[in-house]
């Protein structure tokens, strides 16, 4: 199930993320990917709060989510993570899967855009930062 991903990380549902149905609130799905893509920035030696002090901040500008089987309280996931470069910004696609059964539970698709200084970028720091990881694609 992994193998296809830039990059994974498992992930365990805690009871307070479920609604009164016993399944994940819609909202946790959202917050599960951004973890995980904070997860991958550490792992690759990023740093939000140093790119921050550096004038650098890497900004969500849209986020489309398809809940496709819902999870539950102690459901054990796995959420992955491939991304490429359209235009100005940088596009992460983003699955969950069901670790019990490998189920997909959702597909996310996150626009992010780079400010230098409260400016709005082409995406270059991108390039620098995520080279090894996409193919640059233009829209």
């Amino acid at each position: 199930m992994t193998e296809k991903y830039t990059y994974s990380i498992e992930m365990k549902v805690r009871d307070y993320e479920c609604d009164i149905q016993g399944v994940v609130n819609n909202a946790n799905y959202q917050h599960y990917m951004e973890h995980a893509r904070h997860e991958f920035l550490e792992s690759i030696g990023g740093s939000f709060s140093l790119l921050h002090e550096q004038g650098v901040d890497l900004m969500v500008s849209k986020i489309t989510i398809e809940y496709k089987r819902p999870l539950r309280g102690g459901d054990k996931f796995v959420v992955c993570i491939n991304m490429e470069r359209r235009g100005a910004k940088l596009v992460f696609v983003q699955d969950i899967y069901n670790k019990a059964d490998g189920v997909l539970s959702a597909k996310g698709v996150i626009d992010v855009v780079c400010l230098k200084n409260g400016r709005l970028t082409r995406g270059e720091v991108f390039d620098d930062m995520f080279k090894d990881y996409f193919q640059i694609k233009n829209d």
